[in-house]
């Protein structure tokens, strides 16, 4: 018997013991450099592709941000300027509806100059030469010197103007107060009798003496506006002559007589009563401020600002910083008669990306270099264009789409980006230290074990070594003592057993060597015969599954299919739970009809598959048919396919509902889940179906529990079919997605396209299931109104 000293013995270079601890502390060291070289290598380009996809993410994000406040910005711009065309034209038809009605016209003057007759009665100036009513009135109404008579009174038809014009005393108080902001409104008569009522009063003529020597003896058309007054006589004969179709002219900014302040005039003109020439016009008066006040409020970042710019780049809006970045020039036309114009353009700016910039056209995003300090700095620019307008400047009328500019410096537009790629990186180098030292701890901790395992191993294995030479000296009486509980005493215990059997199968060895051998080969020869029928049976089914698998997606509508009709904007969503999904949804058309089906089967895999296979096809040949009963329809598609399942023994059924629609009316019919519609005002309406069928596939004849329900379906309503895999997805928590949250879901996206619609709730749907297994086929489908 073997005491086991020679485990003791120290390690040799060639010893079993030095080459396991050089074979195996080799390959655990080898594994642990190799593992967490590539940890590493992981972790770096996990960074690299988490700093390009943020990156690419928070610029995409900036610049919808951007281009989303630009569009803003105009719409609040443009409903500045409607608001006053709206109450410009609400002046111009009282006006308007005075002119056409002369009886009621000299009624109304003549009662104005009873009740107010401070509004009718004017004083004559004998230095300017002019009449005007005295402070207090409501109004002042300014008389020119061509239009009094030898008495220094107005004419008898100057007179009937002033009498008729005074009912703006009762019209302009409260469009000044209410609607849109203006400076003033006013009343402005024919190129024969211009005579001018303006309210609030003022100081008037006097004003226009002042800074306008010398308009009295002209017409007051051809002083302040020439040009605008004969633009209008061309309306009149042809109205398809306006550049705009509308009457509203405006003009160009320019600095108001009266108040000083830069302003731009809105005029409406006035027609004789047989609309063949101009009676006058109404008008009014809005300051740059109010224009301004909503351009200078644009900021965008730290220092992002906005400009309204004219077509030819004269800048009516911006502000002091913006001004200073663009590198505007401002200066004051006083020269010659009329108004007196502002200007302040792109053109003449000192930094040649912005003397270039295109105002004609939209062109999205645009990256401009602009010089600070000696130093290119890079912005981003976005120009919107804002709705046409007719313009007067100092000439004919002319066509006129101002354009509004936001403008951001780049840098301050990716802070937050190179905030986000200076965390990722810190996160990076963290894990990278981490993984460092983790590495070289394990290393530690396997060298030791390393070590402590060879000497409990090599011992054992020692001693079996010195007992099998002894057996190969054929000293059949040797045994290991051995005290160790693991694979190397129970190695021990079987060599003990070994040797006690070896004397007795000596002499018959060949005959056992035999048998063993015999007995290898069958084994390996059934084995193998095992082994080549699974791989034929797992070619066959996977051959199966995935030609089934083609065929449910080749049945599927194309998506070319679903943009044929006109009225209705179509997008579906099917995701199988395996290889071969039960879901079933089809859009079916025949003519002018259209049939919209959506099915669940009961389970999924590949005889559900082939059930709803047999759906589509059944479907589709009644839908050919020409059955448009929507009883009828289901009733013989039940029939045929009861039949089927009773002839191929497949224990399915399934849930089923259509949707028939003419133009005109939908139908609803079957049992499915509950649909949804989401209304253009934005109700939510939930309709249940279990009442409108069974299931499909139970019972041959199901016509007495058929039944349908007509949806209301108008523009801009929303319809939304589903399976139970979206409502009945749990996620990690088990908590189920619910028809609630899909409810919520399609409000949240019912202004979006059909397509759109669908996507952000199956990337809700997904966001939601997280890691969880997906157990039941998702199928999901929207229908819009256009």
């Amino acid at each position: 018997m073997m005491d086991g000293r020679s485990s003791k013995r120290p390690a040799r270079l060639g010893s079993f013991r030095a080459k396991f601890i050089l074979v195996v502390g080799g390959a655990v060291l080898f594994d642990l450099l190799v593992s967490g070289g590539l940890a590493l290598w992981n972790v770096q380009r996990l960074s690299r592709d988490a700093t390009l996809e943020v990156g690419q993410g928070l610029q995409a994000a900036s610049q919808d941000y951007i281009r989303t406040y630009a569009d803003s910005t105009a719409a609040q711009v443009s409903l500045l300027l409607r608001q006053v065309h709206s109450d410009v034209g609400t002046l111009a038809g009282v006006l308007q509806a005075q002119i056409d009605d002369p009886e009621r016209n000299s009624d109304v003057g003549a009662a104005i100059a009873r009740t107010s007759p401070g509004s009718v009665s004017l004083s004559y100036d004998q230095k300017g030469k002019w009449s005007q009513n005295a402070p207090g009135s409501v109004s002042v109404v300014s008389v020119w010197s061509y239009l009094l008579g030898q008495d220094h009174e107005p004419t008898p038809d100057v007179q009937t103007d002033i009498q008729t014009s005074a009912v703006l005393d009762l019209v302009a108080p409260s469009l000044l107060q209410h609607g849109a902001s203006k400076l003033q409104m006013y009343y402005i008569g024919s190129k024969e009798r211009p005579i001018f009522r303006t309210a609030p009063y003022t100081d008037q003529a006097q004003t226009f003496d002042r800074l306008y020597p010398g308009h009295n003896e002209a017409n007051f058309w051809d002083f302040f506006f020439p040009g605008l007054y004969e633009s209008w006589q061309g309306w009149a004969k042809d109205m398809k002559t306006r550049p705009v179709a509308d009457d509203i002219t405006q003009t160009a900014p320019y600095t108001d007589a009266i108040t000083g302040k830069l302003i731009v005039s809105f005029f409406h003109p006035l027609w004789t009563a047989d609309r063949k020439d101009v009676a006058g016009t109404a008008g009014a008066d809005i300051t740059l401020d109010q224009l301004a006040q909503t351009v200078e409020n644009v900021k965008v970042a730290q220092s992002g600002f906005g400009f309204l710019a004219m077509s030819d780049g004269n800048v009516v809006a911006i502000n002091s910083t913006g001004e200073k970045t663009l590198g505007l020039r401002s200066a004051s036309d006083a020269s010659g008669t009329g108004v007196t114009g502002l200007e302040r353009s792109l053109k003449g700016s000192s930094q040649p990306a912005i003397a270039k910039l295109a105002l004609d056209r939209e062109q999205g995003i645009q990256h401009l270099l602009l010089q600070q300090d000696g130093n290119q700095v890079p912005y981003i620019v976005v120009v919107k264009k804002l709705p046409a307008t007719n313009l007067w400047f100092s000439g004919p009328v002319r066509q006129e789409a101002m354009s509004l500019g936001v403008v951001v410096p780049e840098r301050e537009i990716d802070a937050s980006l190179y905030a986000a790629q200076a965390k990722i990186s810190d996160a990076t180098n963290r894990i990278v230290l981490y993984q460092i030292l983790a590495i070289l701890l394990s290393l530690l901790v396997v060298t030791i074990a390393v070590f402590a395992a060879s000497k409990r191993i090599t011992g054992g294995i020692s001693a079996l070594a010195d007992a099998a030479k002894r057996i190969q000296a054929k000293d059949y009486s040797v045994r290991v003592a051995i005290s160790s509980k693991d694979e190397v005493g129970e190695a021990g215990e079987a060599f003990n057993r070994m040797a006690e059997q070896i004397s007795y199968h000596t002499e018959n060895l060949e005959q056992l060597v035999e048998e063993r051998t015999a007995q290898i080969e069958d084994a390996k020869e059934e084995i193998s015969t095992l082994n080549a029928q699974l791989q034929r049976e797992n070619r066959r089914l996977g051959t199966e599954l995935a030609v089934a698998e083609r065929i449910q997606l080749m049945v599927l509508p194309l998506h070319q299919e679903l943009e044929e009709f006109q009225a209705l904007e179509i997008a579906a969503y099917m995701r199988p739970a395996e290889e071969v999904g039960g879901d079933y949804y089809d859009v079916l058309k025949n003519g002018s009809r259209l049939k919209i089906g959506i099915g669940d089967v009961t389970g999924h895999g590949l005889e559900s598959g082939v059930l709803m296979l047999m759906v589509q096809s059944v479907a589709r040949a009644l839908q050919e048919a020409g059955n448009t009963d929507a009883v009828k329809f289901l009733t013989d598609l039940n029939s045929a396919l009861f039949k089927n399942i009773v002839r191929t023994k497949i224990d399915k059924h399934l849930t089923l509902a259509f949707l028939d629609y003419d133009g005109k009316e939908m139908i609803l019919s079957g049992q499915h889940e509950e649909v949804v519609v989401v209304r253009a005002n934005g109700e939510v309406e939930r309709i249940d179906t279990i009442d409108l069928g069974i299931p499909i596939g139970l019972e041959a004849d199901i016509s007495a529990f058929i039944k349908t329900r007509e949806i209301a379906f108008d523009k801009g309503d929303l319809i939304l079919l589903h399976t139970d895999g979206v409502t009945e997805a749990e996620n990690d928590a088990g908590e189920l997605f619910g028809i609630e949250r899909l409810c919520r879901e399609a409000l949240r996206l019912k202004d979006q396209s059909a397509e759109k619609v669908v996507s952000g709730i199956v990337s809700t749907l997904m966001l939601f299931i997280g890691s969880q297994k997906i157990y039941d086929d998702i199928t999901l489908l929207a229908v819009r109104h256009r």
